[in-house]
């Protein structure tokens, strides 16, 4: 489908990459992988045609529809709303849609018949055209996808202008997945979403049909979706054939052979470099030296890949004493100022010693506001907020590492945060983040994103907290920094609490989870995996089962259990059936307006109708539209809840 051949890309005289040729074949799931600046972004450009590559070609088998997902947002109309946005996003629809109205109203006044003739073939064309572009299911496609994203349904016709970054970036996410493109490029679409979120785009992903390229830092995405690895590093773009475990297991001998290959290259440059100098004044070995001048310009470089140090050195420092209990909310509220409304209420909460805690929820639930609250960074508008014995917060918003000063140099920045410590503690203290004298002088704005983390840990542990509070601290890390990162929380002796949209690194290091959701606020004394087996059952309320006597024997005897046994399945036989005879009359309901439809469609393009049935047929394959998205949302209902009781 996509072939790179030869392909050098440079900026000034620094080349991004040189020499990538590879093939994305139709139907293949790829994850483009590489640290940060290494030219990831740069290879949708190519495939994309917003840019040409210096030299070497960029191939296209045929003209395959492209749905691309950015990192950034791309302007709107400010009066449409949020459906409008998403269905504007499939390339022709509303032009079409449009088309469509223009001519079945035209139709129903014009006399003429060789204009009704002419317009009678533009309408059938354009009834094949919405057809094929799935305009009589796209918007239910759309809603569906909104809803699993996180949006409400009275979200649809708010202006789309209204929704915060994050949520119009969901929305550019649905519109191009409502489009059912033929190759998607996803350009990192986790950075914006949530873990719910995450969860059912990983499950849509599953199912789609097209070409998927990837680009991601997060694990969990590219463990569960992709099946082959494009890593784009050292100048390099590197095909393996496997998913991301095959790619790191797989980069790492081939880092090793890289390595071994350089040094011999090496001592075979300092051997002719040697040659050369002592022989090049020597009229009787001019001709050689010359011989070797030839074969030093001969040896291509051998670039090793970055291997990121977004957080090679971080080691995080041992958490002082504290007692048992760290922090207890007693009855605590929360609600914004001027606002009647509180985002929780009547919250008791406890956090102990050596906890590892996630708290997960949609966005916009409160789980900041939450984090901030056992910081001490806020106070809670109604209850108490106490801290243990011995107690020293250290919070890390998720915007500190923005907050620094771009112009000031990376010792200043520390020194800033450091009160009284002695320079030489100081430099001692950012050697053990990884920053060298050199690095100490650079400004902050020169920092990868990892390095800003590196920094931002540095200004934190210089008080050593003993308990940890993280928002979102891998945003800006790559593969390698994050797992990193997430084995040295995981070895940190103190408590943590974090909040985190990467699945990967919550189920590396939470032992425990906070869930915010709109059943309020709830504690699973687990991992991440035991809060989706606890959660999972909760699409449809469990059957209540009679309660049982305070003094009633604990263990039942195999007659009393097959007596109880029955007793239960008594008591949901009516609700059972209930709901099989809903499943079945949504089946034969939907079966039948599936019929409907196809033969409607039939009708459209096999040009039988005339002006007034065309208009009819297209009246009624919109409303039919609804009526089959809604249908099948009552059967999803009732075979999810049938399916929780049998």
């Amino acid at each position: 489908m996509i072939e790179f051949r030869d392909v050098a890309v440079r900026y000034g005289s620094e080349p991004l990459f040189e020499h990538a040729s590879f093939k994305i074949n139709a139907g293949e799931r790829v994850g483009i992988v590489g640290p940060n600046g290494s030219g990831k972004s740069t290879l949708f450009k190519l495939i994309l045609g917003e840019m040409s590559p210096d030299t070497g070609d960029v191939l296209h088998e045929g003209s395959p529809r492209i749905g691309f997902v950015r990192q950034h947002l791309q302007p709107a109309f400010p009066e449409q709303t949020l459906l409008q946005y998403c269905l504007d996003g499939i390339p022709g629809f509303g032009e079409t849609e449009r088309t469509i109205a223009r001519l079945e109203e035209a139709l129903t006044t014009e006399r003429d018949s060789a204009t009704k003739e002419r317009m009678l073939r533009e309408l059938g064309e354009a009834h094949t055209r919405f057809e094929q572009m799935g305009g009589y299911t796209l918007e239910a496609r759309v809603k569906e996808s909104l809803g699993g994203l996180g949006y409400e349904t009275a979200d649809f016709e708010k202006p789309f202008a209204t929704f915060s970054g994050g949520w119009r970036m969901r929305a550019e996410l649905s519109r191009v997945l409502a489009s059912k493109p033929e190759l998607l490029l996803l350009d990192e679409p986790s950075n914006y979403l949530d873990l719910p979120a995450i969860e059912w785009l990983q499950r849509f992903l599953r199912a789609f049909e097209g070409t998927l390229v990837l680009i991601s830092h997060d694990r969990y995405l590219l463990r569960a979706i992709t099946r082959l690895t494009l890593e784009v590093d050292g100048g390099t773009v590197t095909r393996y054939n496997g998913p991301l475990d095959y790619y790191l297991r797989e980069r790492e001998v081939r880092y090793r052979q890289l390595l071994q290959a350089k040094a011999n290259q090496d001592r075979k440059r300092e051997q002719l470099e040697r040659f050369i100098e002592r022989f090049r004044a020597q009229a009787t070995k001019a001709a050689q030296a010359q011989s070797r001048e030839k074969q030093l310009e001969k040896l291509e470089e051998i670039r090793l890949p970055a291997r990121s140090r977004s957080a090679g050195y971080l080691r995080l420092p041992a958490a002082p004493h504290a007692g048992a209990e760290i922090v207890r909310l007693d009855n605590a509220a929360y609600a914004y100022p001027g606002s009647d409304r509180a985002i929780f209420s009547h919250l008791d909460l406890r956090i102990m010693n050596g906890e590892k805690i996630a708290i997960v929820g949609y966005n916009g639930m409160g789980k900041t506001t939450l984090l901030r609250l056992l910081a001490g960074v806020r106070a809670p508008t109604e209850g108490s907020v106490t801290f243990g014995y011995h107690v020293e917060p250290g919070y890390q918003s998720q915007d500190l590492a923005e907050t620094m000063n771009p112009e000031e140099s990376v010792f200043n920045t520390a020194k800033a945060a450091a009160g009284t410590l002695p320079e030489r503690d100081l430099r001692n203290r950012l050697g053990g983040f990884g920053f060298d004298v050199e690095d100490c002088a650079k400004p902050v704005k020169v920092l990868s994103g990892g390095e800003k983390i590196r920094l931002a840990f540095v200004r934190l542990f210089l008080n050593p907290p003993n308990f940890l509070l993280l928002d979102e601290p891998t945003t800006h890390l790559d593969l390698e920094g994050r797992e990193k990162l997430q084995q040295a929380v995981r070895d940190y002796n103190g408590t943590v609490v974090l909040v985190s949209h990467d699945v990967e690194f919550v189920r590396g290091t939470a032992e425990k989870i906070i869930e915010i959701s709109h059943r309020g606020v709830r504690t699973f004394p687990g991992g991440y995996d035991y809060y989706l087996e606890k959660t999972a059952s909760e699409v449809a309320p469990a059957p209540e089962t009679p309660a049982v006597e305070a003094d009633a024997p604990q263990k039942l005897s195999s007659k009393d259990l097959r007596r109880q046994r029955a007793q239960e399945r008594a008591a949901k036989a009516p609700e059972v059936k209930r709901l099989k005879r809903r499943v079945a009359e949504a089946e034969a309901a939907i079966a039948k307006m599936e019929a409907e439809q196809d033969e409607l469609t039939e009708a459209l393009g096999n040009g039988t109708l005339d002006a007034q049935g065309l208009a009819d047929a297209g009246k009624r394959l919109r409303a039919l539209q609804f009526d089959l998205a809604k249908m099948t949302l009552e059967w999803e209902e009732a075979a999810t809840a049938l399916e929780a009781l049998e």
